[in-house]
C-alpha cells in the first residue's frame, strides 16, 4: 500500500544527530517508547524560517552572479579561445551550425557526449561567437551552483545560517569561480550532480515522513517487509539530472553509481528505524525495483535523449556506422541501427581516451595526477600574456589561472578524516552522503594513471568539500543548547575562518579573472613551485 506524504510536523530527533543553526530552537529528547524513538529516529524537522530562508539563498546566489559574470569577456587570446575552450567553443559554433551536431574537422571523432557544448551553443546563440556568448552557460551554471548549495547545506545541516556558509564557500572557492566563466564542460556536470544529490536529499527525507506516517498509525507490523512508499518523485528527478551529467562527460556515471549505492542504504536504515522487522530485505523487496528505474531506466533514457541530434542526422560522425564500422548481422541484430551505431562510436571514443596516454619524455605542461587534486598542488595556468597595460607600471602581466582556494583545498584531507571517522564511530549520515559524493569524484581517477588527467576534473567534487567543511564548521557552532558562551566563541570561530576563506579568495582575485597585476603580484601569487 502507498503511504501518502504526511501534513504534520513530525517528532523531531535526539540533537546528537543534527547541527542546530543559529536562533533556532534545539531539539528535545522524547519520552523513551519504541513508538516515540521509532519517530525521533525518522525524523527531524526543517527550521521553520522559509522565507529567511529563501531570502538568504536568493541574496547569495545574486552576490555571487554578479561575481561570476564580472567582466565575463575578459580574457581571451586576442578574441579567439583559450586554453581548452579552443575544443569545445567551436564545437558549440558547429552544432548551430550544423543542426545539433559537431563536425569537427580535423578529428576522426567527438570526444564527449554533446549537452555540455548544446549549452555553452546557447549562450552563443544569444550573444554570437564572443567570449561573452561562449562563457555565458558557464556562468549560470556556477550561478545556480551556489542556490543548489545553500539550500542544500541548510537541508544537511538543517540550519539556515550554515546553509548561507555553504553558499559563501562555494562562492570563494577559486575552482568554482573559473570553471563558472569558461567555456569548458565541467562546471555543466558539477551543477547536474549537486542538483541530484539535492533531489536525493529531499527524497530521503520523504521517504523518513511517509514511514512516520505508518508508525503513528500503527502499521509497521502489518509486513515484515514494511510498507511500499509510493511514487518517488525526487529519485526519479535524480535519475533524470544523472543521465543529463552523463550526457555531458561519462564520468558522471561515477556518481550514477554511488548515488545508486547511498540511496539503497538510505532505504534500508529508514526502514530500520523505522522498527520494520526484516529492513534489509524489506529494502531489497520493496525499494530496489522502483531503484532500478530510477537509477538504470531513466538515466539511460535521458543520456540517450541528449543525443537527439545525432539521432536525426545524417552526417553525424557514425551515424551509419551500421553497414561500414559495423556488420549488419551479429549477435545484436534486433538492436536498432542507430543505437548500434551510437554503441560503435562511443567505443572509439572509449579507445580513445584510453590511448590518451602520458608521454614521460613529453608531458603536457600542466597535467596533473590524482593525488594533487585535493589539496590543488598542481595549478593550472589557462592564459598569460606579459605585455598588457594597465597594472600602474611600465610592465605588466595578465593570468587566469585555475587554482584551488588554499584556506579551503589545504584543510581537505583533515576534513575527509574527520568525515571518515563521523561516518564510521557515529554513523553520522551526513558525512556518509559528502564521503560518497566526494569520493566518487575523486578515487575512480586512480585506476589509469597513465591517462593524461588535469585539475579541472576535480570540479564536480568541489561542492562536497564545500559541503563537508559546512558540516565541520557547524560542529564548530556547536548547538544552540550549549548555551550562549560556549556558542559565541563557536560564532567567532567560524566567523574568522569564513572571513579568512574570503580574504584568500579576495588575494587571488588578479589571477582568478585575468587582470592585469604587476610582476611582482604575479610572483607573489604563485605560493608553490608546483604552481609555476
Amino acid at each position: 500500500m502507498s503511504v501518502p506524504a504526511p501534513h504534520t510536523t513530525a517528532t523531531p530527533s535526539p540533537a546528537r544527530e543534527g547541527v542546530v543553526g543559529v536562533g533556532e530552537v534545539p531539539p528535545v529528547e522524547p519520552p523513551d517508547g519504541g513508538r516515540e524513538t521509532a519517530l525521533a529516529r525518522l525524523n527531524r524537522p526543517m527550521p521553520a524560517d522559509r522565507l529567511r530562508a529563501w531570502v538568504v539563498a536568493l541574496s547569495l546566489t545574486l552576490v555571487g552572479g554578479v561575481i561570476r559574470f564580472w567582466n565575463l569577456g575578459h580574457p581571451t587570446d586576442q578574441g579567439t579561445p583559450i586554453f581548452d575552450e579552443k575544443h569545445y567553443v567551436p564545437h558549440a559554433w558547429q552544432v548551430l551550425r550544423n543542426g545539433g551536431v559537431e563536425d569537427n574537422p580535423g578529428y576522426r571523432l567527438i570526444v564527449h557526449p554533446p549537452l555540455g557544448k548544446h549549452l555553452i551553443a546557447v549562450g552563443e546563440w544569444l550573444f554570437g561567437y564572443t567570449a561573452w556568448g561562449w562563457r555565458f552557460s558557464a556562468a549560470v551554471a556556477g550561478t545556480v551552483s551556489i542556490l543548489l548549495i545553500v539550500r542544500i547545506g541548510r537541508r544537511l545541516t538543517r540550519s539556515t545560517f550554515l546553509g548561507g556558509i555553504a553558499g559563501v564557500l562555494l562562492i570563494a572557492d577559486g575552482v568554482s569561480h573559473v570553471q563558472s566563466r569558461v567555456g569548458m564542460l565541467d562546471i555543466f556536470l558539477a551543477v547536474f550532480v549537486l542538483a541530484a544529490f539535492g533531489c536525493l536529499l529531499v527524497d530521503r527525507d520523504q521517504v523518513r515522513d511517509r514511514l512516520a506516517v505508518v508508525v503513528r498509525e500503527g502499521r509497521t507490523g502489518d509486513s515484515v517487509w514494511g510498507p511500499r512508499l509510493g511514487v518517488r518523485w525526487w529519485r526519479l528527478g535524480a535519475g533524470v539530472l544523472l543521465g543529463l551529467a552523463c550526457g555531458v562527460k561519462w564520468s558522471g556515471a561515477y556518481f550514477l553509481a554511488a548515488f545508486a549505492v547511498l540511496c539503497v542504504f538510505w532505504d534500508y536504515t529508514a526502514r530500520r528505524a523505522a522498527g520494520v522487522s526484516r529492513p534489509f530485505l524489506g529494502a531489497a523487496r520493496r525499494d530496489l525495483g522502483p531503484g532500478l528505474w530510477a537509477f538504470v531506466a531513466v538515466p539511460i533514457g535521458t543520456y540517450l535523449a541528449t543525443w537527439w541530434a545525432w539521432f536525426g542526422s545524417e552526417t553525424a560522425f557514425d551515424r551509419h556506422a551500421v553497414g561500414d564500422g559495423v556488420g549488419t548481422s551479429s549477435a545484436f541484430w534486433f538492436v536498432p541501427d542507430a543505437l548500434r551505431a551510437l554503441w560503435f562510436n562511443s567505443g572509439s571514443v572509449l579507445e580513445f581516451h584510453n590511448g590518451l596516454v602520458t608521454d614521460p619524455e613529453d608531458p603536457h605542461a600542466w597535467e596533473s595526477k590524482p593525488w594533487t587534486w585535493p589539496m590543488g598542488l598542481r595549478a593550472m595556468l589557462y592564459y598569460y600574456d606579459g605585455s598588457v597595460t594597465g597594472c600602474g607600471q611600465d610592465e605588466c602581466v595578465g593570468a587566469l589561472m585555475l587554482i584551488g582556494t588554499p584556506a579551503m583545498y589545504w584543510l581537505v584531507f583533515p576534513m575527509l578524516a574527520w568525515a571518515l571517522w563521523r561516518a564510521v564511530t557515529r554513523y553520522d549520515w551526513r558525512y556518509t552522503a559528502v564521503l560518497v559524493g566526494y569520493l566518487a569524484g575523486w578515487l575512480p581517477w586512480f585506476s589509469n594513471l597513465d591517462r593524461q588527467m588535469y585539475f579541472f576534473y576535480i570540479t564536480p567534487v568541489a561542492p562536497f568539500l564545500v559541503l563537508g567543511l559546512t558540516l565541520v564548521l557547524g560542529q564548530v557552532l556547536g548547538p544552540a543548547r550549549r548555551g550562549s558562551e560556549r556558542r559565541g566563541t563557536g560564532l567567532l570561530v567560524v566567523s574568522l575562518y569564513v572571513g579568512l576563506v574570503v580574504a584568500n579568495f579576495v588575494w587571488l582575485w588578479p589571477v582568478l579573472v585575468g587582470e592585469p597585476i604587476t610582476p611582482w603580484r604575479w610572483n607573489a601569487e604563485l605560493w608553490l613551485p608546483s604552481w609555476r
